[in-house]
């Protein structure tokens, strides 16, 4: 079957992304409701979600921000992150998961991820703690937990502040419990492409009230209405540390308390389309299928295919284009972060992360999100089969 890239028939004739958001009419209910009340930002809803989030996963504490990003920044200044001060990472990531460490002045240390789960790898984080290090930021890569036992147990035998970024994995399972328990501060993304979504934003959630206490200081400006100026009057405020506007708004929230009623719905069906997904690809000797461990179970924000390059007679790139031509929405997921002109210019080298390296020129991301039909799922399955069997050096 000639490819559509070389002028034959595309499996399908619109474009399917690789990730879009799922909005309902009690989605835009919700938000109208929010637009004809008298708060549309530091008023109820924020409350409203923060609490049911909190309970969602199981911690005492949770502080929504503006975006992901914001929460990550918020995070590295409740943990005291300082200049000079080392904060361990993946490379594996989107650049936020780093940037946030420099931000506060802090330098990012990247660990290698391990060959088969493309997480960070215990073992390469112990060999780069230094006297310096001051946290680790670990991310759920893909929606699957990091080792998250393994991270654990080495911040409580370093004296580190551990970070979980969970923008992948909100809805996975790590041991029987829901992600968002196990470290001292977990972020959830709610971007469009994420399993729900409040047009942009993100939160953290924790069980220390210390730094709930510190991340709704950081969100606001560092103002406080426990003022030390005694009964000044119900006007009184004090600015008690530098903070940012990283407010999450009411609006944003009201589409996040709808979203999350469906949640446990949507990664149902994320786990559908990559196990329907798996069944199809792992017979395939030119492709990888994801690995996953037993401890986690993901909620599946990606589904990642690594390409076996020495069995195609083409680059990653030709491949892309290829499923591209097909009208799939393929897409990468990451280039790792030291190798970024930024980071190029501030010292890192390429090289240090091999695994990571490697795995980024033959890894492809496939379209998954929930509200893909089983039509689409089955049009993503023939156009990768129809382009890898093209490409095969045993066709």
């Amino acid at each position: 079957m000639e490819l559509a890239l070389y002028g034959g028939q595309p499996v399908r004739q619109e474009f399917l992304s690789y990730g879009q958001q799922w909005i309902t009419e009690e989605d835009v209910q919700a938000v109208v409701e929010t637009l004809q009340s008298p708060y549309l930002t530091q008023g109820p809803k924020i409350d409203q979600f923060e609490q049911a989030i909190a309970e969602y996963v199981g911690t005492k504490y949770a502080v929504a921000f503006i975006n992901g990003t914001a929460a990550l920044h918020g995070a590295c200044y409740a943990a005291g992150i300082d200049d000079g001060d080392e904060v361990i990472t993946t490379p594996m990531t989107f650049a936020a998961s780093a940037n946030c460490v420099l931000y506060m002045g802090g330098k990012p240390v990247f660990a290698d991820i391990d060959k088969q789960t493309y997480n960070i790898d215990p073992i390469n984080i112990e060999k780069l703690i230094t006297s310096k290090t001051k946290a680790i930021i670990a991310v759920d890569y893909t929606g699957q937990p990091a080792d998250l036992d393994g991270i654990k147990a080495l911040c409580k035998k370093h004296h580190l502040v551990f970070i979980e970024d969970g923008a992948h994995s909100i809805g996975a399972s790590y041991k029987g419990e829901k992600v968002g328990s196990q470290a001292d501060m977990t972020m959830f993304s709610f971007h469009p492409v994420k399993h729900i979504t409040t047009g942009e934003g993100g939160i953290i959630v924790t069980n220390s009230e210390e730094y709930a206490k510190k991340l709704r200081l950081f969100r606001s400006h560092g103002i406080t209405k426990d003022t030390l100026k005694g009964d000044e009057g119900p006007w009184s405020y004090e600015m008690v540390d530098l903070g940012m506007n990283y407010r999450m708004t009411d609006i944003q929230a009201s589409l996040g308390c709808s979203q999350l009623k469906r949640l446990d719905s949507f990664v149902k069906r994320r786990r559908e389309i990559a196990n329907q997904y798996t069944a199809a690809f792992h017979n395939i000797p030119n492709v990888v299928v994801p690995f996953q461990e037993a401890a986690g179970e993901s909620s599946w924000h990606l589904y990642m295919l690594r390409l076996r390059l020495d069995s195609l007679s083409v680059d990653r790139k030709t491949i892309f284009e290829a499923l591209r031509a097909e009208n799939i929405g393929v897409h990468v997921h990451y280039i790792p972060v030291h190798t970024l002109a930024y980071y190029q210019n501030l010292g890192y080298k390429k090289g240090i992360c091999p695994n990571a390296e490697l795995y980024y020129e033959e890894a492809i991301t496939l379209p998954l999100f929930p509200k893909m039909t089983e039509e689409d799922v089955q049009s993503v399955i023939k156009a990768v089969q129809k382009v890898i069997g093209y490409f095969s050096k045993e066709r």
